[in-house]
């Protein structure tokens, strides 16, 4: 079986309402799109959001590496798995998002031939999960406003962006919030780098005094600050989870191994896809840790993928942040993951089990 062509095109879905953080503000998902097909007829799907902020990548530098990465693709046989993954990792330095691309789709490829979904490939397990769903930073009656809306949708998990204000801004959306939904409902903050550490303790220790049980504060400070991320780690009960800070295997270690973080969020945009995501996994089931499985601004392509590999290593991922198509006004993926709620249902179908993607623009074609 080998690889003849590969197509990129481009996929716009505006958000049911914009998407704020402590670092940017999105009203809709831009996302690059992959289809690898074989000379069998399989195709395989993968997919990669432009996030400057936190991956560097741009729509416009993926394309390009992905006109130098294609090519060396092309042709090439889909029982050479491993030289394929290698192909993508050396053919161009960074570019993690589209990496993750490419070996989604791979990936994808390889489940199909082998006639099973692609959790069964990487472990198996239970093929459902429960997410979160985000509060984006606003006003606070904006912010309990959707946080009301969620609840009622039958999300009971929340994850609050804060870091964008002040920090008694942030305390008093959080009390708002805990307030309006109730202790019942499972709380977690996501500062996106938007602290100092000091002000981290600060916020964290103003909420715990208030009796707010949070599950986890995400990345409070910024990415490069591990030193930072240890001392709020240190100063604070609340378990804090590390997510800019963490891109690589080596990076987690780093983290893990001086006790910087409790809790490690594996992104497979960060992590330029499966291959490396499974290292982190080992690395946390290793040091006795959790991980959150999380996404980008992603469509239902990319987040199937996520959910996929989160169910394989269900016994080290223990949140869930895998809210990206439950965020998008409409859904231009036809099969994958479906959302009931908070609930993501996987498919029995091999791979992905996504059979198209409609909208598709700026189409470029491979061919061998």
């Amino acid at each position: 079986m080998l690889i003849k062509r590969i197509t990129v095109g481009e996929i716009k879905v505006p958000l049911k309402v914009p998407f704020k953080t402590a670092v940017r503000s999105v009203a809709e998902v831009h996302d690059l799109v992959l289809m690898i097909e074989t000379d069998g007829g399989l195709i395989g799907y993968g997919e990669a959001p432009a996030t400057a902020v936190i991956t560097g990548d741009l729509l416009g530098s993926m394309r390009a590496a992905l006109d130098l990465i294609a090519p060396r693709l092309l042709g090439k046989k889909m029982l050479d798995f491993n030289a394929l993954l290698r192909t993508v990792h050396q053919s161009a330095i960074h570019h993690s998002s589209l990496k993750a691309a490419l070996e989604i789709a791979l990936y994808d490829l390889r489940a199909q031939r082998m006639g099973v979904p692609l959790y069964q490939l990487l472990g198996g397990g239970d093929p459902q999960l429960k997410t979160d769903v985000t509060i984006s930073v606003n006003d606070v009656d904006v912010m309990v406003s959707h946080a009301l809306r969620a609840v009622a949708d039958g999300f009971d998990c929340l994850k609050i962006k804060v870091g964008g204000h002040t920090w008694q801004d942030d305390v008093d959306s959080v009390l708002a919030i805990e307030h309006a939904v109730g202790a019942h409902v499972a709380l977690r903050l996501d500062a996106n780098q938007g602290w100092t550490p000091k002000q981290a303790v600060v916020v964290i220790q103003a909420i715990e005094k208030a009796g707010v049980a949070l599950e986890f504060v995400e990345q409070p400070v910024k990415a490069d600050d591990v030193a930072g991320l240890k001392f709020v780690t240190d100063h604070t009960l609340t378990p804090i989870l590390a997510d800019e800070a963490v891109f690589s295997a080596r990076q987690a270690l780093h983290i893990l191994s001086s006790g910087s973080a409790d809790v490690i969020n594996i992104k497979l945009m960060k992590t330029a896809g499966i291959s490396q995501a499974i290292e982190l996994a080992s690395l946390a089931r290793l040091h006795h840790r959790t991980c959150l499985m999380g996404c980008m601004l992603e469509s239902a392509i990319s987040v199937t993928a996520a959910a996929h590999f989160a169910v394989a290593f269900e016994d080290v991922v223990s949140y869930i942040d895998l809210d990206g198509p439950q965020l998008c006004a409409a859904n231009p993926v036809q099969g994958g993951m479906q959302m009931d709620g908070p609930w993501i249902h996987l498919p029995d179908a091999p791979g992905l089990g996504i059979t198209a993607v409609h909208g598709l623009t700026n189409v470029k074609v491979f061919d061998v």
